[in-house]
């Protein structure tokens, strides 16, 4: 008895089962690869909520710092951090201008160190070269004074990295481009202001952006990427 074969209706219908099959496995795959991202989505919502209040309650500048794998690491990991400054900078100009002030401060405590009465590390000699401990203890102080911005951490706010599959990409109103590499901060002011930005979370084909309103410091999510506003 000879065996038969696969007529092309039934050749046709077994690969129309294959291919619905493979689209609900692909389907699946992206579901399960976009849980990371969506997770870490939620949990820097509230970090950012978390910043802006306690920037608005206690008249102290804070920052979300950003650490972004370059573009073609891709085993490397997305690291974020908050900060919060010992005063208040209650403005982007004035954090500029303090940043630059604070940067000439340092070059001529450099050039003309303070001698004061009380170093334990002065010398009796005005005209002697500084010992090693005297460089030692006016470049600590040099170090503790350039700090502005100090480790914030709380119940809510901590020190976190990402899985590697997660990536990020952060813009500030004072950006043309998203940051995609490097550092990015994204600062909030006392008296409840903070940046207008868009922070881009990515995992594989799955994408949410969280959007942050100045003013009120509400976060908008949305499940896809969207433009970088050029108003």
């Amino acid at each position: 008895m000879s065996r038969r074969g696969m007529t092309l209706i039934e050749l046709t219908v077994a690969m129309g089962i294959i291919a619905i099959m493979i689209g609900a496995v692909v389907m699946g795959i992206g579901a399960l690869t976009g849980t990371k991202a969506k997770s870490a989505t939620g949990e820097l919502a509230g970090v950012i909520r978390t910043l802006y209040d306690t920037a608005n309650l206690t008249g102290k500048t804070c920052r979300l710092v950003f650490e972004l794998p370059g573009l073609k690491d891709e085993d490397g990991s997305v690291k974020y951090r908050a900060e919060c400054a010992k005063a208040a900078i209650t403005a982007t100009r004035d954090r500029i201008e303090e940043l630059r002030s604070a940067s000439k401060d340092r070059e001529d405590k450099l050039k003309n160190p303070p001698r004061p009465k009380d170093d334990p590390y002065r010398r009796l000699d005005s005209d002697s070269a500084p010992s090693v401990q005297e460089l030692m203890a006016r470049e600590k102080e040099r170090v503790e004074s350039a700090a502005a911005f100090q480790a914030f951490d709380s119940d809510d706010v901590h020190e976190k990295e990402l899985p590697p599959s997660v990536r990020l990409s952060v813009w500030t109103r004072h950006q043309r481009e998203p940051a995609k590499s490097g550092l990015a901060y994204l600062y909030f002011f006392p008296q409840g202001y903070t940046e207008r930005a868009q922070v881009t979370v990515r995992q594989g084909s799955n994408v949410w952006t969280l959007s942050l309103q100045p003013l009120t410091g509400k976060v908008s999510t949305v499940a896809e990427e969207l433009e970088v506003p050029r108003s």
